[in-house]
């Protein structure tokens, strides 16, 4: 299969420079770019682009996509009443296949939000990874101790199997957060990670509370208490990153490890402004999530990236808190490297064809003064033009080429969710 994109304003994420020029995408890789295209014809596929800019896909560092059952069920709470009060009750009724069906109606909305890859992190993975293959969406599970693995040969045996292909699936190990661990979950993770020589992932000072207690009953906080039991040995990173000590960053720059911020639902849940200009002049690495459909409610990275710096302007009452490109490459290149994506991270010759179309013929892109501001400061989902993952367009002009049809998403995550509010 071979697609050309012609007459593109490429911003290939490199660097902020944008170039007029063709693209050449033979299966799920880009071929060739540049003016000599016609060499490697014939095309199974002609899109002319019109001078629309052609970028990276957002990568959205972290996601727990099957919680789309809870969206608008569990609004205007704490994160502590949240997650004990409403969502864990309602996914104790929640069935693997359930995750299969949710997963899909996530990842539909990603496609609409220009998103091309999640880190996912959810019960099921076997399930979440049929779904991702089956609609063709670029996932990376994040697996922990749980009754299906439970025990550290099975997650080496898991990880192998989901990392030892040349597909849309990969996979890491973590656990939910400090203060949901059972007793030896941790241990069990921990000592997979060694084996693998594996990063490791999780939630973490995401409230305040969370962050007092962990000094209450461990006498640290959870950052240095994860690191004390050789979490980051090898990597990886953290999800919230609201609450973090001085010693906190030292420990992450220390281990390379990440910072996914999720600016929306740390506001809606008032959980805390992460201070990602502090992390950033730290030197430490900074990507960007949604976190789940429960409690953001909504998908969508043109708004998160608003939202990163709109907050950290207020906060540091700087109207310059980050330039747009900064922002940018937080929400694409920073997210495929925290993901461990290092062929979809920026758009050259020989990596992955994960990328979008903006469209810069609606009336929020003019006048064409500074293109990358206009997608950071004013583009919305409605610029969202084309979306392709692996080479493949799922998503253009409004309509899902997907192999699974909409409606029968749709029908089947109504049905689950009533079925789920029955039992309750």
């Amino acid at each position: 299969m071979r697609t050309l994109l012609r007459n593109a304003r490429l911003l290939k994420m490199v660097d902020d420079n944008i170039i007029f020029t063709n693209i050449v995408i033979e299966d799920d890789r880009i071929k060739y770019i540049g003016d000599d295209y016609l060499k490697y014809g014939p095309f199974d596929i002609t899109h002319n682009c019109k001078g629309n800019v052609i970028m990276p896909g957002f990568k959205n560092a972290h996601t727990h996509s099957a919680m789309s059952f809870l969206r608008s069920k569990a609004d205007d709470l704490p994160l502590h009443e949240w997650l004990f009060d409403v969502v864990f009750p309602r996914e104790a009724k929640f069935k693997k296949d359930d995750v299969y069906w949710m997963d899909k109606i996530s990842f539909l909305e990603y496609l609409t939000s220009g998103i091309t890859a999640c880190f996912d992190q959810y019960y099921s993975p076997v399930e979440s990874a049929r779904a991702a293959e089956e609609m063709g969406m670029r996932i990376v599970l994040l697996g922990t101790y749980n009754t299906q693995f439970n025990s550290v040969q099975k997650l080496v045996d898991f990880y192998h199997s989901l990392n030892d292909k040349d597909s849309l699936v990969s996979y890491c190990l973590g656990i939910h957060s400090e203060y949901t661990l059972a007793d030896g979950e941790l241990e069990k993770v921990v000592e997979a990670c060694h084996i693998l020589k594996a990063p490791f992932y999780t939630h973490i000072a995401e409230t305040s509370k969370e962050v007092k207690e962990c000094y209450e009953n461990r006498g640290m906080s959870p950052v240095a208490y994860l690191d004390k039991m050789g979490a980051f040995d090898y990597g990886g990173g953290g999800y919230h990153c609201c609450h973090f000590s001085d010693e906190d960053i030292e420990i992450f720059k220390k281990h390379n490890c990440f910072i996914v911020t999720c600016p929306g639902s740390n506001s809606k849940l008032a959980s805390g402004i992460a201070p990602i200009r502090k992390y950033f002049d730290k030197g430490l690495n900074i990507a960007i999530g949604t976190d789940g459909p429960a409690s953001n409610n909504c998908l969508d990275m043109f708004k998160e990236m608003t939202l990163l710096f709109s907050l950290q302007n207020l906060t540091l009452k700087n109207s310059s808190s980050f330039t747009a490109f900064e922002i940018l490459k937080m929400a694409t290149v920073n997210g495929a490297k925290a993901m461990g994506l290092k062929d979809s991270d920026v758009l050259e010759v020989n990596k992955k064809a994960d990328l979008i179309e903006i469209d810069l013929s609606r009336p929020n892109m003019q006048p064409i003064n500074n293109i990358i501001n206009n997608i950071v400061y004013s583009g919305s989902k409605e610029n969202i033009k084309m979306t392709m993952i692996n080479g493949k367009i799922l998503y253009m002009n409004g309509k899902f080429y997907t192999k699974e049809k909409p409606n029968k998403i749709y029908r089947k995550v109504s049905q689950i969710s009533k079925h789920i509010e029955k039992e309750l």
